[in-house]
C-alpha cells in the first residue's frame, strides 16, 4: 500500500489516493433527475457507463454520460408533504426549485441531500450556520446534470418557524449563501472532489461538521460502491478543514480512518476499530469534541470517542468509550452506546441534555434519544416520524439553534431528492 501523503491536499481533488483496488459491490440503480425511476431500487442508469445507487444517502451517479433523455431540467421535486396531527410537523423545503430558497435558480441545485448543520463559532454579524450537502444535481437536461459530490450553504436566519433562509451567493464572499466562482456565480462549487469511479471511489460525502477556534472541520467518507436498502461500502473517512468559513477546504491525510481489516501497531490509520467510525457526528462539551461513529451503511450500532478540542486532527489523541471508561488510542476498544440500526445521525446539547437523532432503516423511522452524558446511558428511542407518514425520509440533522422546547432538524426525502426542515416539540 502506498503512503497516504498523496491523498487530497485541496478542494476538488479526489479524497481517495490509496494504492489498492477495492472489491466492487453490487449496485442498485435509480435516476435522480427522472421521477419515473426515483426510489425504485432497480432498473438501469441513464448516464452511459454511469450508475445510481439507492442504498446511499440518496441517488448517485458513476460518471458523466448522455444525460437523462428529456428529463425536466428542474428535477422531480413535489410539494412539501404534511405529517398531520402530532408533535412533529414539516416546516418548509430547504432546497430544490419548490423551496423558498429557489435553489435551482440561485445555486443550480435541483436535487441534493443531507444538510448537516453546525454553528461556525463566529461573533456578531459573522455568525452563521453552515450546511453541508451530499451529491448535488443541477440542470437535469445537461449531459453531466451538473453533478457535484458535495456543496455548502450558509445562513444567519434565526427565525426557523417559516424555514431556513439562505442569502444569495457572492463569489469570494465567505459570509454569502454558498461558495461560487466568478465564472459561474449561480452554481454552488464542489468542496471536495472524487474519482467518480464505481468500485474504486464513486463519491465523497460529508457526514459531520464542527467549528473550533474559528476553524471549520468536516468529516467526509469516501464511498467505494452503493448497495441496496441502506448498504454501501467505504474506503475511509477523513477530516477536511477550512479557515475561510467554508470557501476552501484542505483534507488532512493523517486523519484517514481506513476501512480495512488491518491492525498495524503504531499506525492509527490502519487500526482495527476504524471500521466503526466511517460516518460521524460531532458535539463539543467540556473542552472535548465528542466524535460519534457508525460503520458503513445504516445497519450498525453507534460508538463514541472524544478528543481535546485542540487535537481534533490527531488520531493518537482520541479516547474511546469501552462501556466502563475511556481507553486512549485504541479504536477497537469502543463499545456500542446505541444498538443497531443507526443510520445518518446528529447530536446536540440542548439545555442540560444531549439529544441524538438518526434514521432506523429496519423500522422505517426517524428516532430520538436523550442522555445526560455523550457516552450515555441513552434513553429508549422516541419515534418522531414513520415511513407511513413520509415514505423515504432519512438523514435527520439537528439545527444547532434549537432550544430545549423546540427541536428543528433537516431530513431528506428520496422521492424528491431534496432537504426539508421539520420541527418537533420536546417535553
Amino acid at each position: 500500500m502506498r503512503s497516504l501523503r498523496a491523498a487530497m491536499a485541496g478542494a476538488c481533488t479526489p479524497l481517495l489516493a490509496l494504492g489498492f483496488m477495492a472489491v466492487a459491490a453490487p449496485v442498485a440503480h435509480a435516476e435522480p433527475c427522472d421521477s419515473g425511476l426515483l426510489g425504485s431500487g432497480s432498473g438501469s442508469g441513464l448516464l452511459g457507463s454511469g450508475s445510481f445507487g439507492t442504498g446511499s444517502s440518496g441517488p448517485r451517479t458513476g460518471s458523466s454520460g448522455s444525460g437523462s433523455g428529456g428529463a425536466a431540467p428542474e428535477g422531480p421535486q413535489g410539494p412539501l408533504p404534511a405529517l398531520g396531527s402530532g408533535a412533529t410537523r414539516t416546516v418548509a423545503w430547504v432546497t430544490g426549485p419548490r423551496s423558498p430558497n429557489r435553489t435551482y435558480d440561485r445555486f443550480s441545485v435541483s436535487g441534493t441531500d443531507l444538510g448537516i448543520m453546525w454553528d461556525n463559532g463566529a461573533e456578531g454579524d459573522d455568525r452563521r450556520i453552515l450546511m453541508a450537502f451530499g451529491d448535488t444535481f443541477g440542470n437535469c437536461s445537461l449531459p453531466d446534470q451538473q453533478w457535484r459530490h458535495n456543496i455548502l450553504m450558509r445562513t444567519a436566519d434565526d427565525d426557523l418557524s417559516d424555514g431556513i433562509d439562505v442569502p444569495d451567493p457572492v463569489p469570494g464572499d465567505p459570509r454569502a449563501g454558498s461558495p461560487v466562482s466568478p465564472a459561474a456565480p449561480a452554481l454552488s462549487r464542489e468542496l471536495v472532489g472524487s474519482l467518480g469511479v464505481d468500485g474504486v471511489e464513486i463519491t465523497v460525502i460529508p457526514t459531520a461538521g464542527i467549528a473550533v477556534d474559528g476553524v471549520q472541520y468536516v468529516n467526509f467518507m469516501s464511498v467505494r460502491s452503493w448497495g441496496d436498502h441502506g448498504e454501501w461500502w467505504t474506503n475511509a473517512s477523513m477530516i477536511a478543514s477550512s479557515r475561510d468559513n467554508g470557501e476552501t477546504w484542505q483534507l488532512d491525510p493523517a486523519t484517514a480512518r481506513i476501512n480495512l481489516p488491518l491492525d498495524v501497531p503504531a499506525v492509527q490509520q490502519l487500526s482495527t476499530g476504524n471500521e466503526n467510525f466511517q460516518q460521524h457526528a460531532y458535539v463539543r462539551h467540556e473542552g472535548y469534541v465528542y466524535d460519534f461513529g457508525t460503520p458503513q451503511g445504516r445497519f450498525g450500532p453507534a460508538f463514541v470517542s472524544r478528543v481535546p478540542e485542540t487535537a481534533l486532527l490527531d488520531l493518537v489523541a482520541y479516547e474511546y468509550w469501552s462501556g466502563d471508561g475511556w481507553i486512549p488510542g485504541d479504536a477497537a476498544a469502543a463499545a456500542p452506546v446505541v444498538p443497531p440500526a443507526v443510520g445518518e445521525m446528529s447530536v446536540q446539547l440542548l439545555g442540560d441534555e444531549f439529544v441524538m437523532l438518526y434514521g432506523n432503516e429496519e423500522r422505517g423511522t426517524i428516532e430520538m434519544r436523550t442522555s445526560p452524558r455523550p457516552e450515555g446511558p441513552w434513553s429508549e428511542p422516541r419515534v418522531l416520524v414513520t415511513h407511513r407518514q413520509i415514505g423515504g425520509l432519512y438523514a435527520p440533522f439537528i439545527h444547532p439553534w434549537s432550544t430545549e422546547s423546540d427541536l428543528y432538524f433537516t431530513a431528506s426525502r428520496w422521492s424528491d431528492y431534496n432537504v426539508m426542515l421539520l420541527h418537533t416539540t420536546l417535553s
